[in-house]
């Protein structure tokens, strides 16, 4: 479960750096814009990333959340719950990921049916960072 203050602090920061491992073991960092969701912090990304594909294979994984200026900032080290396309039934996955847009993108989109189609051509996955351990200048 995501601490409150946690809660707040990703609700109302938008930027993430999201590091996961690569088969050798080698960290890989990729810019995430990401909200508060579920029972940690989300963000969606494509079929093709490298970021997919890491945590596919691993799901451990660290998320920084920063505000402004790099500070205050929390990092949530934990697990990606993974919801996609194939693998997440598809009334599931299309409200993870318009839940994923209004808490990345903190507003409504203009046509949520355009959103839905364009989130099904780009095989776009939700993931949700569920945290095992928390700390930073922000908790």
């Amino acid at each position: 479960m995501l601490p409150d203050n946690i809660r707040e602090f990703a609700t109302a920061n938008h930027q993430g750096v999201l590091t996961t491992f690569r088969r050798n073991g080698a960290a890989q960092m990729s810019i995430v814009t990401c909200g508060a969701y579920a029972d940690g912090v989300a963000f969606t990304t494509t079929e093709e990333r490298s970021k997919l594909h890491n945590l596919r294979r691993n799901p451990n994984c660290s998320l920084l959340i920063s505000a402004d200026q790099w500070r205050p900032f929390v990092v949530l080290e934990g697990q990606a719950r993974i919801l996609s396309p194939g693998a997440t039934d598809p009334a599931e996955l299309r409200e993870a990921l318009r839940g994923v847009y209004r808490a990345a993108a903190a507003q409504e989109h203009p046509n949520w049916s355009e959103y839905d189609n364009a989130m099904l051509a780009d095989r776009r996955s939700a993931i949700i960072v569920v945290p095992t351990h928390i700390y930073g200048t922000a908790e």
